[in-house]
């Protein structure tokens, strides 16, 4: 038997340089360290335990996916979209290209991820480099509104919210888990066997369906 409830897959994107395989370190490691430019795809690893609502505890393995943001990748990045449960959006505050292209991050997303709608984090990276600053916050904010999007300032140096913006991505996930009436409407994930909940993703018309 496994010792944990969910295996869930989250992903970290963003233009290369954001800050996303520092941001994933501490998160996992709670220390800040420099990166050379991710190669492809990597990812970590962290089990937590989750409160649900009505008061149970469930074990969560997470497996914390990390991509490159360099356009030669990106053929590469969307053939993995399907088979993750939950997106971190990462952008450079002191980067205006990499806010810019936030836009077309989210088009991929709702082409290739698993339905038209899957749960985002957007996190403005970088926040403790305020005398660098060139995305104000409220600008940031007016963006996520705009796409109906839960924004973070966030410091993979200092650790600011870090945390909280992947406990806020984890809390989408199992409210929509717990919502989705039909479980093979989301990604494949696992749960442990004596609760008989099998999750498989329909791709019978080449995108998995959802309700979402």
């Amino acid at each position: 038997m496994s010792d944990y409830d969910y295996l869930i897959k989250l992903l970290a994107l963003g233009d290369s340089g954001v800050g996303k395989t520092s941001f994933l370190h501490q998160y996992t490691d709670g220390t800040y360290s420099q990166f050379i430019s991710t190669v492809g795809v990597d990812f970590r690893e962290k089990r937590i335990v989750y409160q649900t609502n009505h008061g149970r505890s469930q074990r969560v393995y997470l497996q914390l996916w990390d991509t490159a943001g360099q356009e030669r990748f990106r053929s590469l990045i969307t053939g993995f979209l399907r088979g993750v449960m939950g997106f971190l959006l990462l952008f450079d505050v002191t980067n205006e290209q990499s806010f810019l292209e936030v836009r077309n991050w989210l088009d991929q997303l709702r082409t290739h991820a698993y339905c038209d709608d899957p749960d985002v984090i957007l996190c403005g990276n970088k926040a403790d480099m305020e005398d660098r600053r060139v995305i104000s916050e409220s600008r940031a904010k007016e963006m996520a509104a705009k796409y109906g999007l839960i924004y973070f300032e966030t410091s993979a140096l200092t650790g600011q919210n870090v945390t909280k913006a992947i406990e806020a991505l984890l809390e989408l996930i199992m409210r929509r888990m717990e919502s989705t009436v039909d479980k093979a409407m989301l990604p494949a994930m696992k749960k442990k066997a004596d609760d008989a909940l099998n999750v498989q993703g329909d791709t019978s018309n080449g995108k998995p369906k959802c309700s979402c």
